[in-house]
């Protein structure tokens, strides 16, 4: 095994406290990369995945979300599981003051799919 793959294999999210936590402000990433498997075709699927939010006491490590993100790419999960995922495991690891997750699928077979998960707070469209 790689060291790239040994490291996605042992991926996970870890948070660092927000330096400023009095202050509302939004962290907007953008993962163009986004890979993972039909779960009914095997075929990949590619999606560009937004995450959007507002911290509120800690903020995501950048490395470990990219390595989180990667390990999607051998698991065979649908467009809105991934992306209702995704949203559940940064909302619970983060706590934050709001977050969305978007995924925004590639097209396949003249279909796009384009996910979003928002919370309820503060929520912008």
């Amino acid at each position: 095994m790689k060291y790239g793959e040994e490291a996605i294999k042992k991926a996970e999210l870890e948070v660092w406290d927000n330096p400023y936590p009095e202050r509302d402000y939004r962290i907007e990433v953008s993962f163009p990369e986004f890979t993972c498997l039909c779960p009914r075709s095997g075929y990949p699927d590619f999606a560009t995945l937004r995450i959007n939010y507002i911290p509120d006491r800690h903020i995501v490590e950048l490395k470990s979300l990219k390595l989180y993100l990667n390990s999607y790419r051998d698991q065979y999960i649908s467009h809105e599981g991934a992306t209702n995922k995704i949203y559940n495991d940064l909302h619970e690891i983060l706590k934050p003051r709001f977050i969305e997750v978007v995924g925004d699928f590639n097209v396949r077979g003249n279909v796009k799919t384009v996910i979003r998960v928002t919370s309820n707070q503060n929520s912008e469209s």
